[in-house]
């Protein structure tokens, strides 16, 4: 017994040494077909969920659902701006937490590709650099600069020690099996020449020495060198081969859809092309694909740049903005990464043979040596569909499609035909009312007399604010003499004010005069406008007001902002005035955002007071806060502010983020899934109304009682808002299954015989069950929609 026992203490140690030894072994490569994974070669399907665009509430349930659609891996960005808001000091917190989210996704049982950057475009705030970076004496972004490579340096650092302090690279056991250092850096290093080469090969060098165990990859950058691995971004990757024949054909963003910015349409990719470009990049030879995005979630607080980008990040992917299953992308992705998965011996151990089996119908075999085959058949015509011939089998392909056969005979998928319901989001009203709603509006005589800056001429708007508020007000005074023509029954004089960039309110005396806005595609604007003038001295103030930082293009942060001027005035009796080089006074904010005016700690209830109901037009520049209870139930939750100007929305302290409701301008014509996807020319939907209406209001950031919801309106827009209700978000399908050209007729009576009333079932597709084949020689597909009850 003693001896048996001690056996058995040496077979358990030398059990466990060898799984610690596993588990510490770990590696991540790669060959010519893929990624290589503790030895095994791998397609891998991946997804971007951005942890800071959700709560910390909602990623294990994002998680969860990106694994159920298929997905292997997690694809993030890491946020620079938000991780060291200020040098030195770093925030790991809430939805910051990246440690956090990460260990949920090893939790799942998933993969991690963390995207360092730590430039990220991203359509965020400043491409993801903190704007203290812009200050560093002597920097240049993204070139090769010493002091901006000094800062990228540590902060890359700063994340690579903080995960293998976590022990999360797969080198110590963790989920991260990818990094990538830089984004989309080619278009910059050409314009940059030798600088840029130099940079590039710098930053690889750099990530590389970090010695995390996992390869690392620079998406769109040929020029990448090894053992770095350069790969593809955009809508289709087909096209694509990787720069060494030894590296594997990686497609880093596979862009589900688009995103949205303040007046323009939304863009939604149909998921019949979305998936006919996922195939086409599979047959091609392609081994990893990520969806940009999975989940798009939620541009909070000024989080979102361009300029002009919506809250919403919502990008039409298969996870919404909400947390909510979009079909039918979500499930006919689900059936696309199956069908692949069934392929996955054959395409990573044998290359395609390609066969034309007409003008635009091609079969793309793969055949190992083991002996499994597997084939993509595809028809690149966009308007007809094709009966082909492959292995003595017919065939109907959909036009703009791939059939999918993982034993060259049957096919198990085609990417036209989707056989998943459609969702539709239904928004209503609550049991949660806003009533008893308050005022508080900015003084605007008191502008100039709070200023600190006063200069001649006008300063850039960024280098004043250094972003801490959306807003800088511009004031001058200007003498009118009592013999101005105007004075007396003539036209007013006109005032032009150009402008940098994003949006202006013009203030005449305390009174608003007007407003003038920029767009994504012209920043630059100008206001003209008559304005009322008075004998002796008057006071002109200009609140400019950024709509989030540039995000991409070379040498962003060198790009000016706000009144820059010339600033004039016009149809006086000497002629014009040029007021560009008075006295301008420069005041950073609004005196709501000085009192915290949107968080429950602000000390100023003595500041508020009740709306006046009857007023048809209410003051501009006003904040209004309410308390509301917490609807009932867990669905998510939205607020309609379809009725309201521009401003910024609060929960609780929270910010939602900016809203406004400028209506969408596009060409919302009917949208057809066949041909190439380009979401300016095609696939347009909300035309003529608000570009974003509803604003997501996370479910953890309400307590059961009294929650403070605060608005901020620049407007004179009359409040509406307080008619409207918190609304609850639900899903509905809508789409139903119909029958195909060739149909048994008795399929319905047959399942519903075999299975009603049974706990699972089983049904052989067979002409016993189901009667005489109707169409020999064509394959049919069986779809059956079962509702359970509870």
């Amino acid at each position: 017994m003693g001896a048996s026992s001690a056996l058995s203490w040496v077979l358990l140690c030398i059990v466990l040494l060898s799984l610690c030894f596993q588990l510490i072994q770990c590696n991540v490569s790669y060959d010519r077909k893929a990624l290589v994974i503790n030895g095994q070669r791998r397609i891998l399907f991946s997804g971007s969920i951005h942890y800071p665009r959700s709560t910390p509430e909602m990623w294990e349930s994002l998680i969860e659902k990106a694994k159920d659609g298929g997905l292997d891996v997690i694809d993030t960005y890491v946020f620079w701006n938000l991780h060291e808001p200020s040098p030195g000091n770093y925030n790991f917190e809430g939805r910051n937490d990246l440690v956090r989210f990460i260990k949920m996704v090893r939790e799942a049982r998933l993969y991690v590709h963390l995207c360092i950057g730590p430039y990220i475009c991203s359509e965020w705030n400043f491409g993801g650099f903190p704007v203290w970076l812009k200050y560093v004496p002597g920097i240049s972004f993204r070139t090769d600069n010493e002091p901006f490579k000094s800062e990228m340096q540590k902060f890359t650092k700063k994340i690579v020690q903080l995960m293998k302090h976590e022990k999360l690279f797969e080198s110590q056991g963790g989920p991260i099996i990818l990094s990538q250092i830089e984004n989309e850096y080619e278009p910059e290093s050409k314009l940059f020449g030798a600088a840029g080469h130099a940079y590039m090969t710098w930053a690889a060098e750099m990530a590389v020495g970090m010695g995390t165990g996992v390869p690392w990859v620079m998406c769109k950058e040929e020029d990448a060198p090894d053992p770095v691995i350069n790969t593809c971004n955009g809508f289709y990757c087909d096209y694509f081969s990787p720069n060494k024949p030894y590296k594997p054909s990686l497609w880093t963003e596979a862009w589900t859809g688009w995103f949205t910015e303040f007046g323009g349409p939304i863009y939604k990719r149909p998921v019949e092309d979305l998936a006919f470009g996922v195939a086409r990049f599979i047959q091609n030879g392609g081994s990893f694909i990520n969806y940009y995005m999975y989940h798009g979630g939620t541009n909070f607080g000024r989080t979102a740049g361009g300029p002009f980008i919506t809250t919403s990040y919502d990008y039409d992917a298969p996870i919404d903005e909400y947390g909510l299953i979009r079909q039918p992308k979500y499930g006919h992705l689900k059936e696309l990464h199956m069908a692949v998965k069934l392929c996955e011996q054959a395409l990573l151990n044998a290359d395609s043979t390609v066969t034309s089996l007409g003008n635009y119908e091609q079969a793309h075999v793969f055949s190992s040596k083991s002996g499994g085959c597997a084939a993509f058949l595809s028809n690149y015509n966009t308007k007809s569909a094709a009966r082909v011939t492959f292995n003595k089998m017919n065939y109907h392909l959909p036009p703009w499609s791939i059939s999918i056969l993982p034993d060259c005979k049957k096919v198990v998928y085609n990417t036209a035909q989707v056989g998943v319901q459609t969702s539709q989001k239904q928004f209503f009203p609550t049991n949660s009312k806003l009533r008893l709603w308050e005022t508080f509006s900015e003084d605007i005589s008191s502008v100039a007399s709070d200023t600190k800056l006063t200069v001649i001429g006008l300063l850039d708007q960024l280098n004043i604010t250094r972003d801490s508020s959306d807003y800088l007000w511009y004031t001058t005074n200007i003498d009118i003499k009592s013999s101005e023509s105007f004075l007396r029954g003539g036209q007013h004089p006109t005032l032009t004010v150009q402008s940098a960039g994003d949006a202006m309110h013009v203030f005449i005396n305390g009174q608003l005069s007007g407003s003038a806005y920029g767009t994504r595609k012209n920043k630059r604007f100008t206001f003209t406008g008559n304005v009322n003038l008075h004998a002796g001295m008057n006071k002109i103030s200009l609140l400019s007001i950024a709509v989030g930082l540039p995000n991409n293009g070379p040498h962003f942060e060198t790009r000016n902002a706000g009144v820059l001027g010339p600033v004039a005035l016009h149809g006086l009796d000497q002629g014009s005035r040029d007021l560009s080089w008075q006295k301008w006074s420069h005041k950073v904010g609004l005196i709501g955002e000085a009192m915290n005016l949107g968080s429950p700690s602000s000390i100023s209830a003595g500041d508020w007071t009740s709306v006046n109901l009857a007023a048809k037009n209410q003051q501009p520049l006003t904040w209004y806060k309410v308390n509301f209870d917490a609807p009932e139930g867990d669905e998510p939750l939205a607020l309609d502010m379809g009725s309201m100007g521009k401003g910024q929305l609060w929960i609780n302290g929270q910010s939602i983020g900016r809203y406004w409701t400028a209506y969408a301008n596009g060409d919302c014509s009917a949208c057809s899934y066949a041909g190439t996807f380009r979401p300016k020319k095609k696939c347009q939907s909300g035309c003529n109304r608000p570009t974003q209406q509803w604003y997501h209001v996370p479910r953890s950031w309400l307590k059961q009682s009294k929650n403070l919801l605060v608005v901020f309106e620049e407007k004179d827009t009359p409040f509406l808002l307080l008619s409207s209700q918190v609304l609850e978000l639900h899903l509905e399908a809508v789409g139903i299954f119909q029958h195909g050209t060739c149909h048994a007729p008795n399929s319905k009576a047959v399942i519903e015989k075999k299975c009603i009333g049974k706990q699972k079932c089983s049904l052989t597709i067979s002409d016993a069950n189901f009667g005489m084949d109707p169409c020999p020689s064509i394959l049919k597909k069986l779809s059956v929609e079962a509702v359970c009850a509870p």
